[in-house]
């Protein structure tokens, strides 16, 4: 297979060009070594990297959701269904639009029947309340709720009804852990089962990483899934941050504000809990055209509290809406 031989370093930069440029082979899985990335590619095209042929594992091709119903339903409705789905576990959840709700079982049954690995579908609901969970409709499969999920090196288990739970942030998570340094004491906000302090625990040298999260039934899960990682260097507390944060008294490298609706307003939090150094990733939901209006914003917020920070970074890491981004803000406090 065509690859391009990539460092390390500069693989998430590589892989987002050639994601943009079309240029990624995506039948193929990625192939890496101790130094070096090897992106399957479709053609040859001028590149600062050498190309290379390598033996790379053929992906196993997803089902077609569209393509498997075109018998069953009409082209109005076809037009109407959305390919996309979360998959956590065995478990799939389905956006079913106003259009198709009388077609919904006949859909999630046809998500059964050419999914062998997944044993329940759900129908989507929206994310609501303090706890950001969503009620969750069976539609086909087996009556349960809970499902045993992994990535980044990481197995969770969680209810996906009662806790907020995005398989979408996977590589958003991978982006993150990849910035911890050796020794780094960490704070994780609104950590819901453990899934950010789980993955950069496995995946880094980070000293400690503690989690808070308000919501109990996801708190329990973060429990389970400690012991089920076995990690050593994860506490994690059940309250409000806004309460817990004070009690604990710490000072931390890194802080991770993972609640795009609501997480600026407890910047005051992170402030408490920083120190010179300390970088911040702040997430929220900004349209594109306003980004470097919300980095000015943080910069006067800082200023006000007679604190000086340097904007590191504004990564979009999922869509929300047209033109409106789920953007982790990257910030360092260099003076308090």
């Amino acid at each position: 297979m065509l690859c391009i031989k990539v460092p390390v370093k500069e693989a998430q930069k590589v892989k987002k060009e050639l994601i943009s440029k079309d240029l990624l082979d995506k039948e193929h899985f990625i192939k890496k070594d101790k130094d070096c990335v090897y992106f399957p590619v479709k053609k040859r095209f001028k590149t600062q990297y050498k190309f290379v042929h390598k033996i790379l594992k053929k992906k196993k091709p997803r089902a077609d959701l569209k393509a498997s119903l075109t018998k069953k339903l009409s082209k109005d409705d076809l037009e109407f269904l959305r390919r996309s789905m979360d998959v956590i576990g065995d478990i799939v959840i389905l956006e079913i639009p106003k259009e198709l709700e009388k077609k919904e079982k006949l859909i999630a049954n046809e998500v059964l029947r050419t999914n062998k690995s997944i044993k329940t579908v759900l129908k989507k609901g929206k994310h609501e309340g303090v706890f950001r969970t969503q009620k969750l409709k069976l539609l086909a499969g087996e009556k349960t709720k809970e499902a045993t999920y992994k990535e980044n090196n990481v197995t969770l288990k969680l209810d996906v009804e009662n806790v907020y739970f995005s398989p979408r942030l996977s590589n958003e998570r991978k982006r993150i852990y990849k910035q911890v340094r050796r020794g780094e004491d960490m704070l994780v906000m609104f950590a819901g089962c453990g899934v950010y302090p789980l993955v950069i625990s496995k995946n880094t040298k980070a000293k400690h990483i503690t989690g808070i999260e308000i919501n109990p039934t996801a708190h329990n899960y973060a429990l389970q899934n400690l012991l089920l990682n076995k990690a050593e260097n994860v506490s994690v507390f059940l309250g409000d941050v806004r309460n817990i944060v004070p009690k604990l008294g710490k000072k931390y490298d890194r802080i991770v504000m993972p609640l795009p609706k609501q997480a600026h307003t407890f910047l005051e939090v992170a402030f408490k809990a920083s120190k010179k150094g300390t970088i911040i990733h702040l997430y929220q939901f900004i349209n594109e055209n306003e980004i470097k209006k919300r980095e000015k914003e943080i910069k006067e917020i800082c200023k006000k509290r007679k604190i000086e920070c340097r904007i590191i970074n504004s990564e979009k890491c999922g869509q929300q809406a047209p033109h409106v981004f789920r953007v982790c803000i990257e910030f360092k406090i260099t003076k308090t």
